[in-house]
């Protein structure tokens, strides 16, 4: 009762069975190729192979490519501290400003 019914698939994963228009009494289908169906046959005959460009990492850029990671984190590690820097900052002003306030409203209490 409480097991876990996993649906089964019954086409592999990625492939879509073809849409289905229904039929209208009276009026004939149309077959006309779509433009994406031109150009996918017309591009049958020539096979092209698309053109990888290659990425050579010479001594140079390996250096380059370390340098520049090392200063991404070098400033995201600035960034990040003086955020907490000005978060502790406002936290002890604040709690300043409670006991200064909470030692003028006890004299006011006082005097009265």
């Amino acid at each position: 009762m409480l097991r876990p019914r996993i649906p089964v698939n019954p086409l592999p994963t990625g492939i879509t069975p073809p849409a289905q228009t229904p039929a209208l009494p009276g009026i004939a289908p149309s077959h006309e190729p779509s433009p994406m169906a031109r150009e996918h046959h017309a591009s049958a005959a020539t096979p092209t192979t698309p053109a990888r460009t290659t990425v050579q990492l010479t001594p140079g850029s390996v250096l380059a490519l370390a340098a520049g990671g090392g200063a991404v984190v070098l400033v995201a590690g600035a960034v990040l501290v003086s955020m907490l820097l000005a978060v502790a900052i406002t936290g002890v002003s604040v709690a300043v400003i409670t006991v200064v306030l909470r030692l003028l409203v006890k004299d006011l209490q006082k005097g009265r």
